[in-house]
């Protein structure tokens, strides 16, 4: 199956309402402060625009809301996994991306049979405090050898000018976050991302 091979990722729906017309056919949902019926709608509201713009919206942990509203991708971190129903995702019909940061982790990633693999840190990243170094391009390539066909997705520290590098080295899609969300002009930075992966 493949990706779009952007893949950005926005913490409020109020960003896929400016990026979605762009081009972008890929995108990730990732609301970490807001429980209830707040974030139900951004959730409702993000998939209905992705809907409108034919884009493939990916729901960040909140699994359960995503089955309520019939969403068709979920991302999963690994603490995730402890806690999700992964029987229950799939019986609805849901696709499923799994981060992984070492062997144990993707070991543990492919035993749930994942529709995306994401591997990070790529680069140095200032979005989260994070326990793993820099894994650079030479794990990306082992990565994409010992996963195969699954997409394999490289985040972390990624720019528009480092992005060749990493699909070079491997990877199916490039993921980035504040390359975009700290710009100075966003919309800007989004063609040229677009521009660089098409």
């Amino acid at each position: 199956m493949a990706l779009p091979r952007f893949y950005p990722i926005f913490d409020d729906a109020d960003w896929l309402r400016r990026t979605l017309p762009l081009g972008v056919k890929l995108v990730q949902l990732r609301i970490k402060d807001m429980t209830g019926e707040m974030l139900k709608q951004q959730i409702a509201q993000a998939q209905s625009l992705c809907r409108e713009n034919r884009a493939i919206l990916v729901v960040n942990d909140h699994w359960q809301t995503a089955i309520d509203l019939g969403c068709d991708w979920v991302h999963l971190g690994q603490e995730d996994l402890d806690t999700a129903d992964i029987p229950a995702i799939r019986r609805a019909g849901i696709k499923i991306g799994l981060s992984t940061h070492d062997h144990a982790e993707l070991d543990r990633a492919l035993s749930h049979d994942p529709d995306y693999v994401a591997l990070g840190p790529v680069y140095p990243t200032i979005l989260k405090k994070m326990k793993w170094h820099e894994q650079g391009l030479s794990r990306v390539t082992e990565w994409k050898r010992l996963i195969g066909d699954i997409p394999l997705v490289a985040i972390g520290g990624m720019s528009v000018e480092r992005a060749p590098g990493a699909l070079n080295a491997g990877a199916d899609v490039v993921s980035a976050v504040t390359d975009i969300t700290l710009n100075d002009d966003p919309v800007a930075r989004v063609r040229q991302w677009i521009g660089a992966t098409t």
